[in-house]
């Protein structure tokens, strides 16, 4: 039985529900986890899938529930918290492993990983959703462009906007810690709000700024490029906060703080509506270059970043399922290569020079 079922634990979130549904339309075994009993059950009534509750902490609980299973998508973040003790109890019982961060530090984390999971044999694969799989496999797909590359120019944009809890309170977490880029190899910080750019992501020009995200983990092992910056659609309000917060630093940085403004995001919205889901767009843009002055600039759109999460999630998941994996620490393009986010209905991707 272990060898036809995927956990995914999390599974009530709002991204995590968009997997546990993608997963049921594909007949795969499923058990939903997570450490609260009223929402599991709330879902097992909707699926029909069995549930289990274990905290993250109780590592006997979670190698008992791990050990039903080939292979775990872990949904439940913010993932610095939650990642290790996964990863520690997925090793142990020779579990593949598989999540949606975006969170750098967490694939500097796991990266850490990869001799043990060799000899657990099993693959670890962080940030299988839209964290990072389209800009990675833009970043691979560059990088094969232009092979002397010094500088991977990554940004992305949503139409329309809006972001689920989850990655609501990872955002909140990193708050008065200031940005965090690859220059030269070496990760090294930089001033929230202060480079602002216009870049045209093909249908339109969108103002965007840098931000720090998982590629400037990620991509920098799967292209070895050594710098990497990553830019986003941003409004003037947030362009103005982000400058704000690096003032507050000392003040955001508080652990009440934090508790207060993840409270308010409870008391928000799961994520975006029904219609923004299925109709909304996300928007690529990567630009390589070298010391010659060679650039290469590419595209790519695909679904709702949140579904595209979903698809791209369970696309990876039935690939070790059917065991196309190596063992040890993998980005998606290292293992499956720069097409595949194109795998994904919906998705194109074009050249511009």
């Amino acid at each position: 039985m272990r060898e036809n079922t995927i956990i995914v634990y999390g599974s009530y979130g709002y991204t995590g529900k968009l997997i546990v549904n993608e997963l049921r339309q594909k007949k795969y075994n499923v058990i939903l986890a997570g450490r609260n009993h009223d929402a599991l059950q709330k879902q097992f009534n909707e699926t029909g899938y069995p549930f289990v509750v274990v905290d993250i902490s109780d590592s006997e609980a979670l190698k008992k529930l791990l050990l039903q299973a080939t292979l775990v998508i872990h949904c439940g973040g913010p993932f610095r918290f939650t990642a290790k003790q996964m990863v520690d109890a997925c090793i142990e019982t020779k579990t593949h492993y598989t999540d949606i961060t975006g969170e750098w530090q967490v694939f500097e984390l796991l990266a850490g990983y990869d001799e043990a999971a060799k000899q657990a044999g099993v693959q670890l694969m962080p940030g299988t959703g839209f964290d990072v799989v389209p800009s990675d496999c833009l970043a691979v797909h560059l990088k094969q462009r232009l092979s002397s590359a010094t500088h991977l120019q990554l940004a992305f944009a949503m139409v329309p906007g809006g972001m689920s809890r989850g990655t609501k309170k990872s955002m909140t977490e990193s708050l008065g810690h200031g940005g965090i880029m690859r220059k030269g190899n070496e990760l090294v910080p930089f001033t929230l709000g202060k480079d602002v750019l216009d870049l045209d992501f093909g249908k339109f020009t969108a103002k965007t700024t840098r931000i720090q995200w998982g590629d400037i983990s990620t991509a920098w092992r799967s292209t070895g490029i050594p710098t990497i910056e990553v830019f986003a659609g941003a409004d003037e309000k947030a362009v103005r906060s982000l400058r704000l917060s690096n003032y507050l630093g000392f003040l955001l940085r508080k652990r009440w703080m934090k508790d207060f403004m993840l409270k308010q995001i409870d008391k928000g919205k799961a994520g975006p509506s029904e219609d923004h889901l299925l109709n909304g767009k996300c928007y690529l843009r990567g630009t390589v270059w070298d010391a010659a002055g060679n650039i290469k600039t590419s595209l790519f759109n695909g679904p709702n970043a949140y579904l595209l999460t979903a698809k791209t999630a369970v696309l990876i998941a039935e690939k070790v399922m059917n065991r196309n994996f190596h063992p040890g620490y993998k980005t998606p393009a290292m293992e499956y290569g720069a097409d595949l986010v194109l795998e994904v209905a919906g998705t194109e991707r074009k050249d511009l020079s």
